[in-house]
């Protein structure tokens, strides 16, 4: 599978293939769709929709605003990752909130592949900047869902709450087209760059992703891979 390619939004110019294959349907190490939670969820949000563009937006909404964006509290256990603990609450970032909303579109009958990309965050906080020493998040992560014979791209990371907060606008996703992080803010600031395409995957690549983080973010990492115990940020928390 190509990566680290420059970015493009346009699906046609993504390494995918040009139709879902079963392996995007089925349970992974970190998809375990069979989990009974994950299924009354799935099944709770998407109750009385026809069309898969009606469940994969519902399902998004459910992921964006269900989870409240933490990067404060990155964990390198993968059991963290599991779809059915982070619907617990075991972790609450982009890639975390990818997998989730992969795994309930898979169970929902949606094929559905992981997506990361390096982007820059333009509007990140001091503290949050002083902690990572940079303002590119590498692995972002989004989910990338097969709607009516086209693969799409929806970005669940950033909760309603959080963008009134930061005055960035929320990320609405309508099932018919991509729904990546905005360029700008309301008030016209830069926002989010994406500047590194990393590639889509059938399941979550965490080794690859934290060997990442301990060379980009050595400041971050504690002994056993893990960020520090985290900080009080007034964007974050209350």
């Amino acid at each position: 599978m190509k990566q680290g390619s420059t970015f493009s939004a346009a699906n046609e110019n993504d390494p995918l293939p040009p139709k879902p294959v079963a392996a995007d349907l089925a349970s992974t190490k970190f998809m375990d769709l069979g989990n009974n939670e994950l299924v009354s969820y799935a099944d709770k949000v998407t109750a009385g929709l026809g069309s898969d563009a009606e469940k994969a937006a519902a399902l998004f909404v459910a992921v964006r605003d269900g989870l409240r964006y933490d990067p404060y509290t990155i964990s390198s256990d993968p059991a963290d990752y599991r779809a059915s603990n982070v619907l617990g609450g075991s972790q609450k970032w982009c890639v975390s909130k990818a997998v989730l909303l992969a795994a309930l579109c898979r169970i929902a009958g949606l094929p559905t592949r992981l997506g990361f990309s390096d982007v820059k965050n333009h509007l990140q906080t001091n503290k949050l900047s002083e902690r990572m020493g940079s303002d590119l998040f590498t692995w972002h992560g989004y989910a990338v869902i097969w709607i009516d014979g086209k693969w799409r791209k929806a970005s669940p990371a950033f909760n309603k709450e959080l963008c009134e907060r930061f005055g960035t606008r929320v990320l609405e996703f309508d099932g018919h087209n991509d729904a990546l992080l905005h360029s700008f803010d309301e008030a016209g600031n830069r926002h989010m760059e994406y500047v590194l395409d990393r590639g889509q995957y059938q399941d979550l690549p965490l080794e690859e992703i934290m060997a990442t983080f301990a060379e980009v973010y050595p400041n971050m990492a504690s002994g056993d891979g893990a960020t520090d115990a985290p900080v009080h940020d007034a964007a974050f928390h209350d």
